[in-house]
C-alpha cells in the first residue's frame, strides 16, 4: 500500500477541508475582483462623479453575483465576515480602483 503522508484518514479529512476551504477563498477572490471592477466601470461611466461609491457597489454585485453558482457561497461569506470583504466606503470611490 503507498503511504501517502497522513496517518489516519483524519489527517486525510482535514487536507481535504483545508483544500475545499482554499479553493473556496479563491472563488470568492475571483468574483470580488470582478465586482470591483464592474464598480469601477459604473463610476466611470457616470463621469467619475463621488458620493454613489455604495450604491456602485451594490448594483455591481446584483450584476456579477445575481443567481449564480457561486452567489450562496459569496453571500454566506459576506455575512459571516463582512469586515474580510472589500465593499467601498461611501466616502471615496478610490477604494474601487
Amino acid at each position: 500500500m503507498m503511504d501517502m503522508g497522513f496517518s489516519t484518514s483524519g489527517d486525510l479529512k482535514l487536507d481535504i477541508e483545508t483544500r475545499r476551504k482554499k479553493q473556496q477563498d479563491l472563488i470568492l477572490k475571483l468574483v470580488e475582483r470582478k465586482v470591483r471592477s464592474r464598480a469601477r466601470q459604473l463610476y466611470e461611466t457616470r463621469g467619475e462623479v463621488d458620493g454613489h461609491a455604495l450604491q456602485d457597489w451594490v448594483q455591481a454585485e446584483s450584476e456579477v453575483v445575481g443567481n449564480s453558482i457561486v452567489a450562496p457561497l459569496y453571500r454566506r461569506q459576506r455575512n459571516q465576515n463582512p469586515e474580510q470583504m472589500d465593499a467601498p466606503k461611501e466616502s471615496s470611490c478610490e477604494t474601487l480602483a
